[in-house]
């Protein structure tokens, strides 16, 4: 910038720069709105347009719209239990009393909603002692056992669930440690149990990260002023770190509770049919082609869904933590420093933890490897992977082989990765941007969050696997790029969550 004779700045070049703002500033506003508009389109297509589709065959049975189909479910108590009879115009409060008694019906859909609950208890009670564990001692490989809370998300349910049969199966790793000590063996394959334990495998870890992210963020001025102000510890607690820590368990509660509530594989796996959740009877239904009221099944199982997670949402904006500028709590060693009981107890409780944790989160890993090199007698051996290479090599044609199993897995993961990410990238934008309408905009673009795999995949299939024509162009998104699809849209939501909270900030 160059000034006048006066010393004063020269107004054209202060006028140039304001219009090289103004022009960057239209032009950065039209790219985000171009991608936005292009990831829109995307998702009208791939996501919207095939829920959609499911939703119009709830309500229209041979091209007559009909509320029939959600009117014969909501009165069956085969889904919705005592619940049924209400719909059927009966009392509320004579229901009441017979659901308060011992022979109570839920129905499948109350089934669902209540090993939800329960897994979202259970992770609960593991997350929270291993974010506290994380947030405030310090010790060697904690950054690394931080890291490791990512696992389960990068884990197929189908392989954990593997893992769970070779661990706690009748003739698992746990009952092989219960003969060799002489007690009973356990059953817990195709139990409740085994759900909520492989439910809290997933979810446990999500609890973990979300709380301690908060944990880490207490303003460590904070709980020095309390306690200067005479407040004891556990008060100090209750008044600066309790407020902050409790939204983030909550949302971590919120989510396991919707991730869980559309449970598909584990419960298949672990529970078969004779624990079935809304989804896996979802997928009953497809099955044997009752495609009406499997849309209406999915309809019911989308509204729970979507308002567990708008009640999420909305709880979050308003309890968003910053931690910008804080001084976090000092992390303790997890060694005690002297010998007594305010030392000694803490840690003794993360000592059972930490082997309740390794039962649940390491057992099941490391007995799935062992599986693998174990033979019948007991022996350890490479045989399976012999015959994983004498399949590759002498399969028959009808027949999976390995390598092209892997090969079709990589490039899914790729394939979807290169759609999800930039989606996720565009949408973080968007949705940190002030404007009208922001928050609407943020809750339609996380929907994916709520809407269940089977409900997704039924909507591809009926809108347009088989193919939908609009203007004479028929339009069709089959094989591979159905699977590209279906997966990226259930995994741009995470690209969202990791890179909203930096841009916000």
């Amino acid at each position: 910038m160059t000034d006048d004779p006066d010393g004063r700045p020269d107004s054209n070049a202060i006028g140039g720069q304001r219009r090289t703002a103004r022009v960057r500033d239209r032009l950065e506003r039209r790219v985000l709105a171009a991608l936005g508009l292009g990831t829109l389109g995307i998702l009208l297509v791939v996501f919207y347009y095939p829920v959609a589709t499911v939703l119009v065959e709830s309500v229209v049975v041979d091209g007559v719209v009909t509320l029939a189909v959600f009117a014969e479910l909501l009165r069956d108590p085969f889904y919705f239990g005592d619940l049924a009879r209400v719909f059927a115009g009966e009392h509320p409060l004579g229901v009441a009393r017979d659901f308060l008694g011992p022979d109570r019906r839920i129905g499948i859909v109350g089934f669902t909603a209540y090993q939800a609950a329960l897994s979202t208890l259970v992770s609960v009670a593991l997350g929270v002692p291993l974010a506290y564990l994380l947030a405030r001692f310090e010790f060697r490989g904690r950054r690394t056992l931080r890291s490791l809370t990512i696992l389960p998300f990068v884990l197929p349910s189908i392989m954990v669930a593997v893992g769970f049969v070779a661990t706690f199966g009748r003739n698992g790793t746990l009952n092989g440690v219960l003969e060799t000590l002489g007690l009973p063996p356990v059953e817990l394959m195709f139990t409740l149990e085994a759900i909520l334990i492989a439910h809290a495998f997933y979810n446990a870890p999500l609890v973990a990260r979300v709380t301690t992210a908060a944990w880490e963020s207490v303003d460590a001025s904070a709980v020095e002023t309390a306690r200067s102000l005479g407040a004891g510890p556990i008060r100090a607690f209750a008044d600066v770190v309790a407020p902050q820590v409790y939204p983030a368990v909550l949302m971590g509660a919120a989510l396991t509770f919707v991730f869980t509530f559309g449970t598909f594989p584990i419960v298949l796996a672990l529970g078969g049919f004779q624990l079935a959740t809304v989804e896996v009877f979802i997928y009953r239904l497809v099955r044997d082609l009752n495609y009406a009221e499997a849309a209406a099944l999915a309809v019911v199982e989308l509204v729970i869904s979507l308002a567990v997670l708008f009640a999420y949402l909305r709880y979050e904006a308003k309890h968003t933590v910053q931690s910008g500028g804080v001084r976090p709590l000092p992390r303790k060693s997890l060694l005690p420093t002297a010998h007594t009981v305010r030392e000694w107890l803490p840690r003794v409780g993360l000592g059972v933890y930490v082997v309740v944790a390794s039962l649940v989160f390491v057992a099941p890993i490391v007995s799935m490897i062992l599986a693998s090199v174990t033979g019948g007698d007991g022996a350890l051996t490479l045989d399976h992977y012999r015959f994983l290479i004498e399949r590759q090599e002498t399969g028959a044609a009808f027949q999976v082989r390995p390598w092209p199993a892997i090969r079709n897995s990589l490039v899914f993961a790729a394939a979807s990765a290169l759609v999800a990410l930039p989606m996720g990238v565009v949408i973080a934008v968007v949705t940190t941007r002030e404007y009208r309408g922001r928050k609407l905009v943020g809750t339609l673009a996380m929907a994916p969050f709520a809407v269940s795999g089977i409900l997704v995949g039924l909507g591809l299939l009926r809108g347009l696997v088989f193919g939908v024509e609009i203007a004479g162009w028929r339009i069709a998104v089959a094989g591979s790029a159905a699977i590209v699809a279906a997966h990226a849209v259930s995994g741009y939501p995470f690209v969202v969550r990791t890179v909203a909270p930096g841009l916000e900030s």
